[in-house]
């Protein structure tokens, strides 16, 4: 049960119940599209007059639409409600080489992409960013869009929203937020990129229905998104989920965020065309994708930078089974092109000693390569769709 906090309560009201009921008709809807207005009352046990009462405003807000009649035996047709489409949201995420802004309707479904480098500043980004949303808007006039969400490699302050910790990524501590909302008019929404994919995870992958999940981003650090008792848990200053910055060796290669031999610099992408290089390869090596073609072809040394990378993210994937205990932990990252190779190295190092408990189902998410998108998606749509605070 959750407990309820005394200092920050409100009591239930009418207004409470027709907010709980309409979100639930929204995200039926969103799981059983096309679904009629007579399908809704039966999953709800609402009456259809109280159904329709929720649907009517819905449509006239654009969030729903009237499709197709259906065939009956006898009796009225019924109408089909489906999610408008032509509702649109834009998804940005930015990574310490590339920002990539992208279009999508409220299923999660991109129309368009845009890659284009990060700036070395967040105020040159914040006016490059402006300026291809601008373009976009006004590229589609018939369009309504719901807001902007954003990925990023780094933490955000849960009071000021403000990005405040982002050693991959360089920038200082920056108001996003406010800067892009100003230049666009659109309402933004900013989340750290391991938190979107279990966000994308939960709202639109496999993992829809499961309540106690762990996301694990793998690229040029490590990301941790705790999605726990059916809700993102963020902590009061937006730092839950640093398990890329726990110290697993002390005496490791020193990280950016000062401390040496953090999980990310054992087991991410830059890990292993680090131990690639120690092998005695000198030049200006292969980059990680190039690693893993090199791999796949047979090349010794890649391999085993692979496996030791592989090892490393094994053990960090073991903290997190032993000490949350959630039902699954996905795996983001490109190193997921390798699963079948690199997959059963994690699983055992997790699975060497006994686990206190259920093992937890290891495995890499469900399009990954659009996780971190999508899940700027399910950012701007959960403040819609998401349980309210009495659920």
């Amino acid at each position: 049960m959750r407990k309820i906090d005394l200092n920050n309560l409100r009591a239930a009201s009418s207004e409470t119940a027709r907010d709980i009921n309409r979100r639930i008709v929204l995200n039926l809807i969103r799981s059983h599209q096309p679904v009629s207005r007579a399908d809704l009352a039966r999953s709800t046990g609402l009456q259809r007059s109280t159904v329709s009462a929720i649907v009517d405003p819905l449509i006239k807000e654009g969030w729903v639409v009237e499709g197709l009649m259906g065939r009956l035996p006898r009796g009225r047709r019924p109408i089909y409600l489906r999610l408008n489409a032509a509702r649109s949201i834009i998804g940005i995420d930015i990574r310490p080489s590339q920002m990539i802004i992208a279009t999508a309707d409220v299923n999660a479904h991109f129309d368009s992409q845009e890659i284009i480098p990060t700036p070395g500043d967040p105020r040159s980004a914040v006016r490059q960013l402006a300026a291809r949303v601008q373009q976009l808007m006004r590229s589609r006039p018939g369009i309504s869009f719901e807001g902007i969400g954003i990925s990023l490699p780094g933490r955000i302050d849960a009071k000021s929203q403000k990005l405040c910790f982002a050693p991959n990524l360089n920038w200082g501590t920056f108001d996003i937020k406010t800067q892009l909302s100003r230049a666009t008019g659109l309402e933004v929404d900013l989340e750290n990129a391991a938190n979107a994919c279990a966000l994308a995870e939960a709202w639109f992958g496999p993992s829809d229905s499961m309540r106690d999940l762990v996301v694990v981003t793998v690229s040029e650090g490590i990301g941790t998104g705790l999605f726990m008792n059916g809700q993102l848990v963020r902590g009061p200053q937006g730092m839950a989920g640093e398990f890329g910055h726990m110290t697993l060796d002390a005496n490791g290669p020193v990280c950016g965020c000062g401390n040496r031999g953090c999980w990310e610099m054992l087991a991410s992408n830059r890990a292993a065309v680090r131990y690639y290089h120690q092998s005695g390869e000198t030049g200006n090596g292969p980059s990680f994708p190039e690693l893993l073609s090199l791999a796949a072809q047979g090349d010794v040394k890649a391999a085993k930078a692979l496996y030791t990378q592989a090892l490393h993210l094994g053990r960090g994937l073991r903290m997190l089974a032993i000490g949350l205990a959630p039902a699954a932990i996905v795996l983001v990252g490109e190193i997921t092109r390798a699963w079948n190779r690199l997959g059963p190295i994690m699983i055992k190092e997790v699975t060497s000693y006994p686990l206190p408990g259920r093992m937890p189902r290891i495995h890499p998410a469900h399009n990954g390569e659009t996780a971190r998108l999508r899940g700027t998606v399910a950012l701007v749509l959960q403040k819609h769709f998401a349980a309210s605070s009495f659920l």
